[in-house]
C-alpha cells in the first residue's frame, strides 16, 4: 500500500442531511479494516483532550492486520498527532508514525515549531530531503488533522483545500464534496452521508470519505490504488467522553 490511512468514524443513529460539525469532543471509535474486498484487521481511533487550559488535544489511529495480512504495510500502522485548537484551526505540535510489516519496523517523528515557523522530521528510512526543515504556513496540518478538518468543513457542493505537511512531505490537498447526500450502510447502520473525494494527481490513487451529520469523523474511508479498492475502514462502534 502506497499511503497510510489516517482517520476513523463514529456510531450514531441514522442521520438526515449533513450540516456543519459541532465542536471538537473526545471520543474512541472502533473499525473493521478491509483490504481487497476481505476483512483484514481492525482499527481504533481516538481524540483525547490533553490540557483544556491551553486547548491541547491528541488524535491517535492504530490499524492492525489479522494473521495473513501482517505483511501489508498499510494494515499495521500507528499514528498520533498532538495539536491545539488555535483561532479555529487544528494546529499540529508533534507527530509520530510507526509502520510495521514482516521484518520491518519504521518509526518517524516530527515537530512543528510555530515560533520559528518550521517543521522537521527524523526517523527510520527518511531521505535527507525529507529530513529538511520545512517552512510552516498558517493552516498547515498533518494527515490525521486534515481528516478531522474535512468533517468540520464539509458542506454539499463545497471544495476543500488544505496544505498537508507530514513525514517530511508537503502537498496541496483538494477535496470535492458531492452536492447531494447518499445512503451508506456501515455494519448494521445506515446513514445519509456526504461523499468527499480527493484524487491523487498523477498516481491513479483516490481517497473517499463519507461524512454524516453530527459525526466528528468520517463514517467510512476508502482508499483506491490504480482504480482498485485497497484499504477500507468501516465503523463498528463509538464511545464518547465519559
Amino acid at each position: 500500500m502506497k499511503h497510510a490511512f489516517a482517520t476513523a468514524a463514529v456510531l450514531l443513529s441514522t442521520v438526515a442531511a449533513a450540516s456543519p460539525a459541532t465542536a471538537l469532543e473526545p471520543f474512541v471509535a472502533s473499525y473493521e479494516a478491509w483490504h481487497g474486498g476481505r476483512q483484514a484487521g481492525t482499527a481504533t481511533m481516538q481524540v483525547v483532550e490533553r490540557d483544556a487550559s491551553i486547548a491541547q488535544w491528541r488524535v491517535d489511529l492504530g490499524i492492525r492486520g489479522n494473521r495473513g495480512f501482517a505483511g501489508i504495510l498499510g494494515l499495521n500502522v500507528e499514528q498520533s498527532t498532538v495539536f491545539d485548537a488555535w483561532h479555529g484551526q487544528y494546529r499540529p505540535i508533534s507527530q509520530s508514525t510507526v509502520r510495521k510489516a514482516a521484518f520491518l519496523n519504521r518509526r518517524i517523528t516530527g515537530t512543528y515549531d510555530w515560533h520559528a515557523r518550521t517543521a522537521q522530521w527524523t526517523g527510520d528510512g527518511l531521505s535527507e530531503w525529507r529530513r529538511r526543515s520545512i517552512p510552516l504556513e498558517d493552516g498547515d496540518m498533518s494527515g490525521l488533522l486534515i481528516n478531522l478538518a474535512t468533517v468540520r468543513d464539509a458542506e454539499p457542493g463545497k471544495v476543500l483545500r488544505y496544505r498537508f505537511v507530514d513525514g517530511g512531505r508537503v502537498r496541496d490537498h483538494e477535496y470535492r464534496v458531492a452536492t447531494e447526500t447518499e445512503p451508506v450502510t456501515v455494519g448494521d447502520m445506515e446513514y445519509q452521508a456526504m461523499r468527499v473525494e480527493r484524487t491523487h494527481d498523477g498516481d491513479g490513487d483516490e481517497t473517499i470519505f463519507w461524512i454524516a451529520d453530527g459525526v466528528p469523523t468520517p463514517i467510512r474511508i476508502l482508499q483506491r490504488e490504480d482504480g482498485e479498492d485497497s484499504v477500507d475502514l468501516r465503523l463498528v462502534e463509538y464511545r464518547g467522553a465519559q
